[in-house]
């Protein structure tokens, strides 16, 4: 029983105490809820006196900010209507202005009114005093100018002989000294070695043994060799060397390169042919690069692409007529850059055009074509300027030089092919230009006998005496100078001397 009492005083001790907890939570968290209410309204009586402050200062700014607006606009309509009063006098000017020009056009069309009635008045006086000749003389004006005209032809025939003989002599003295100082001017400060090269190249060797291992065995090697490089390997009884024949400069030079590279290296068989042709040609590539990098240095020509560089150094194994290419290009470009510099053309168009005039033989064998019409469209791929262009595209006299430039370039190019020894012209060309020559001048009435001397720099020329008297032999020696200048292609200059009872001189250029 007791036991009962005990637990029931525990369990209402318990509830009793948990009732008491809870009521003074619930004070603790109503005075909890009185602390911040009392916080919240003292939180928001501030932020309404902050908000009556906040838009107590906008309030003044905006009105600030009107003000200053509405100075602004008056400033502005200010200024508006001072450059409206200015327009409008600007607009008062114009007026009168116009008003004058009204009054000045129709003085003019009023003076050119008269004018034209004057012109009038004057052609009809002028054709009635021709009339008036006319009847008077008996002749009507087409028969009276024909026969003043013949008049005038007889009496004048030998002035104008004499003035023909007189001006030229003058011209050709003047032209001849300043042509010849700018070309000697020229030539002496590039004064290139002549170059000429075979078709055939020799390698020398150690001993004649080298002979039999080059051969190898059933001839294997030689054949790998030339099947290689492309090139015909010429293998005789001449002691101590051997001969690489072929047209392609350059597969000649990697052949040279390679066997030499055999020869020293004592393994000659077709794999280890194979392996230094290729090793070579990549080297004669870097060679090719060079060798163009160098032109355009010592020829001063800047701004070159790359490729284009590296098809100039190929023309270093181009040959004509016995001339190596590269050289000869070098050589019109440095005279044709001293004739500009004379002359007073654009030096830098003539230094880049001579360059690269004959930029087109370096592929001439792959396309196509004439190498100076190549050449244009190889420059015109690169985006060369069209002064350029022009230059080589008219350097063999196909196309008309249209500028100085390419006048200069062309006479650099001939000037370059002219000089001794620059070039191996055989029998045939040669009798060909002696016969085009003579037959030129055998064509004109009154020619008797042509014959071309000094190669072809000089024609004598033997007219009929009853046909051609002493004037007209002065105008026939100039009409033919002009035919060979139309009709033939020649280089330098070819003197005409007319034999008659008199010699009568004169100069195709």
């Amino acid at each position: 029983m007791e036991t009962n009492t005990i637990i029931i005083l525990a369990v209402i001790s318990g509830l009793l105490g948990i009732i008491i907890g809870y009521l003074a939570k619930q004070f603790s968290q109503k005075d909890k809820l009185e602390q911040d209410k009392r916080k919240a309204e003292s939180i928001l009586s501030d932020a309404n006196s902050k908000a009556k402050e906040m838009l107590f200062e906008a309030k003044n700014e905006a009105l600030k900010t009107l003000d200053q607006y509405k100075a602004d606009e008056e400033k502005k309509r200010q200024q508006l209507d001072k450059i409206e009063a200015r327009l409008n006098e600007k607009e008062e000017n114009l007026e009168k202005k116009l008003d004058q020009a009204d009054k000045l056009k129709s003085d003019l069309e009023q003076k050119a009114e008269k004018i034209k009635q004057l012109r009038v008045d004057a052609e009809t006086a002028l054709e009635s005093q021709k009339k008036e000749l006319e009847k008077i003389a008996g002749f009507s004006r087409d028969e009276a100018k024909e026969k003043l005209f013949k008049e005038v032809e007889d009496s004048s025939r030998k002035d104008l002989a004499e003035l023909i003989v007189k001006v030229e002599e003058e011209t050709k003295k003047e032209s001849k000294d300043k042509a010849r100082f700018i070309i000697a001017d020229a030539i002496q400060r590039y004064a290139a070695e002549v170059a000429t090269e075979s078709t055939a190249t020799v390698v020398a060797l150690p001993s004649d043994d080298m002979k039999g291992r080059i051969i190898g065995k059933e001839g294997r090697n030689v054949m790998a060799f030339e099947q290689a490089t492309g090139v015909d390997v010429i293998i005789d009884d001449t002691p101590g060397s051997i001969v690489i024949s072929g047209f392609d400069l350059v597969r000649r030079y990697i052949a040279k390169i390679s066997l030499e590279k055999l020869i020293l290296d004592g393994r000659i068989h077709p794999a280890r042919i194979e392996e230094v042709v290729e090793k070579t040609k990549d080297e004669v590539e870097i060679m090719i690069k060079d060798l163009g990098e160098k032109a355009i240095l010592e020829t001063g020509v800047v701004g070159l692409n790359p490729s284009l560089v590296k098809l100039l150094g190929r023309l270093k194994f181009r040959t004509s007529n016995g001339q190596n290419i590269l050289k000869h290009s070098m050589e019109v470009s440095y005279l044709a850059t001293n004739i500009a510099g004379e002359l007073g053309a654009d030096i830098e168009i003539c230094r880049k055009a001579g360059l690269l005039h004959d930029i087109g033989k370096s592929v001439d064998h792959e396309v196509q074509g004439h190498h100076a019409i190549v050449g244009r469209d190889i420059l015109k791929k690169f985006n060369l300027s069209e002064d350029i262009i022009h230059c080589v595209e008219s350097h063999e006299g196909d196309i008309e030089p249209k500028t100085v430039e390419a006048m200069i370039v062309s006479a650099a190019n001939q000037i370059a092919n002219a000089r001794p020894g620059a070039q191996r012209n055989n029998l045939d060309s040669f009798v060909k230009r002696m016969e085009e020559l003579e037959n030129v001048s055998n064509s004109f009435a009154g020619v008797k006998d042509t014959y071309a001397i000094q190669a072809g720099n000089e024609v004598r020329i033997f007219v009929k005496p009853e046909e051609v008297d002493d004037y007209a032999a002065v105008k026939l020696t100039h009409d033919i100078a002009r035919k060979i200048e139309k009709d033939i292609q020649f280089a330098g200059q070819i003197k005409l001397h007319l034999i008659r009872e008199t010699r009568a001189e004169d100069i195709a250029k």
